[in-house]
């Protein structure tokens, strides 16, 4: 059976906005809480959350969660490829079982690693990419290991990518902000047009922050 989990990379420190963008939020909720909240409303029956500047007030704004993980990147200063790195590593390390954090309980749902054949990898500053969004990249491929696929917005690459695990050792030999370009620009994939349900944009100040609240 196959299963596709989500993966949020939010272990920036912002240095623009000011704070990290895993902070930002409204209506009570912060951004790196709505985004695992959609992904797994849109189908991912497990979340992993990376973190890195300011973890420990992150993971305070986080509701405790049975399908959550939530890792820290600890050399997330150096760049992007580090955050998806820890990510897939703690997918492809989560059939070690339910592990648990006093700050905000349950880290890790039931041992389903094994079952894991691909994941739906997000940004957190990403504010009007919603449930619609993930849900319509999950539909258009089948979530097999060689599943590769990414969202775009009228033409412009974006997120979410959807990166099965045939993928996930050539994703983690990223460097610096390079992240999984590698992989998407060497290799033939489906990109899904999105631009009906969202811009797809991430957000960099704070005034755009405010314009494009969660």
């Amino acid at each position: 059976m196959s299963h596709v989990a989500g993966l949020v990379l939010a272990a920036g420190a912002g240095r623009r906005m000011g704070r990290p963008k895993a902070l930002l939020g409204a209506c009570g909720a912060s951004a790196a809480q709505e985004t695992v909240r959609r992904l797994h409303e849109a189908g991912c029956e497990q979340v992993v959350l990376v973190l890195g500047a300011r973890a420990d007030d992150v993971r305070a704004t986080l509701s405790p969660q049975p399908w959550l993980d939530v890792v820290v990147a600890t050399r997330w200063q150096a760049g992007l490829s580090e955050s998806l790195r820890a990510g897939l590593t703690a997918l492809d390390n989560s059939e070690s079982g339910p592990q648990f954090d006093p700050q905000i309980g349950p880290q890790i749902g039931p041992q389903i690693g094994p079952e894991i054949t691909a994941a739906l990898i997000t940004l957190v500053d990403l504010p009007d990419v919603g449930v619609g969004v993930y849900r319509r990249v999950l539909e258009s491929v089948p979530p097999s290991p060689d599943a590769l696929a990414r969202a775009g917005y009228a033409g412009r690459p974006g997120h979410p990518v959807l990166f099965g695990r045939t993928w996930w050792p050539m994703a983690r030999a990223g460097t610096g902000e390079e992240g999984a370009r590698s992989v998407l620009a060497t290799h033939p994939h489906t990109v899904v047009e999105c631009s009906d349900l969202a811009t797809g944009r991430d957000i960099d100040d704070p005034t755009e922050a405010m314009e494009n609240p969660w």
